[in-house]
């Protein structure tokens, strides 16, 4: 299928500028005295309608009125689908637009093309989103994305972690969890019984949920109870290879090629709308653990980078199945 992209800017030069004190940005015709000029704020806006003429100007519109300023714009529409997508970074003045003006703005906008989706977010006003993240045995993509929210690398707050292995009071994890306040909940799980309900008890006031590495299928019921979006990780080692100890597997046959991707979880395992994935060579010269480290490493990456891309609001559904990564 060939897609069309109508508009792109280049983002890493946008998002260096943005970066820069916003007490150096003015507008046209501002006052360059410091003393009279406002702090301006970072703003994002996803928007998802039907498509029709006019849409970029009227976003653009929308924005420039209140007096902000689009820093990028990234703009989708698929061929011979009719469908728009767009996702659009901008500074303004929350004196001059503040935060509920902005929302009614969008929202008109958004009655008038009849939009499935229109999202705005300032990052400096709202709250972090919140997750619980989940996990088994493996510490590899826990501890990275404990130790991205404690630096900043990840804009969330971590509420709970949540597992079926009862990792003793005296490891790395349980410590760093205590240390910054963070509950641990050991749930055992067993085949007839996976915690499910006990799970959702624990989750109610988060904004979505991490699996990292978590080796438990979560059934269609939790899923639609849950009724937010789940993110898991797993590895891509090519061939697949299925069953016990894959990397040992993946090693033994020489494979040259290893991955991992980051998804939507749906009720048809491993097969939700793809947000990210990562490949690395290995060779002769790796042994098994260079290898099961490096294949370690990508689902790291993966992972985190897919949760920064979704609050970011990088991710928009597309045609069921898919995503739009902007």
């Amino acid at each position: 299928m060939s897609l069309t992209r109508r508009v792109s800017t280049s983002l890493p030069q946008v998002i260096g500028f943005a970066n820069r004190s916003f007490k150096s940005l003015r507008f046209p015709g501002q006052s360059l005295d410091s003393s009279s000029s406002s702090v301006l704020t970072h703003g994002i806006h996803v928007f998802q309608c039907p498509d029709a003429v006019g849409i970029v100007a009227k976003l653009s519109d929308c924005i420039a009125s209140k007096g902000g300023n689009i820093l990028g714009a990234d703009v989708f529409v698929p061929e011979n689908k009719r469908v728009f997508y767009s996702r659009s970074q901008f500074i303004f003045d929350p004196v001059k637009w503040p935060r509920e003006q902005m929302d009614e703005d969008f929202n008109n906008l958004s009655k008038m093309f009849n939009a499935r989706r229109s999202v705005v977010r300032v990052p400096d006003q709202d709250p972090k989103y919140k997750i619980a993240v989940l996990a088994s045995k493996q510490d590899h993509c826990l501890v990275d994305l404990l130790h991205g929210w404690q630096d900043g690398r990840l804009p969330v707050d971590i509420t709970c972690v949540i597992s079926n292995h009862d990792r003793g009071s005296n490891t790395h994890v349980i410590r760093f969890l205590e240390r910054h306040g963070i509950p641990y909940h050991y749930l055992r799980t067993t085949k007839e019984n996976k915690r499910e309900g006990d799970i959702l008890e624990l989750v109610p006031n988060t904004d979505f949920l991490v699996l990292a590495r978590y080796m438990q299928i979560l059934s269609g019921n939790f899923l639609r109870s849950y009724g937010k979006d789940v993110i898991n990780i797993h590895h891509g080692l090519l061939p697949s290879f299925k069953g016990g100890n894959p990397s040992r597997q993946a090693f033994d046959a020489g494979v040259k090629l290893i991955g991992a991707t980051s998804h939507f979880v749906t009720e048809e395992l491993d097969a939700g709308p793809i947000i990210e994935q990562m490949v690395e060579r290995v060779s002769h010269r790796d042994n098994l653990l260079s290898f099961v480290q490096k294949s370690e490493n990508l689902e790291k990456q993966c992972l985190a980078k897919a949760i920064k891309s979704y609050c970011e609001l990088r991710v928009l559904p597309y045609e069921g199945k898919k995503t739009v990564l902007f």
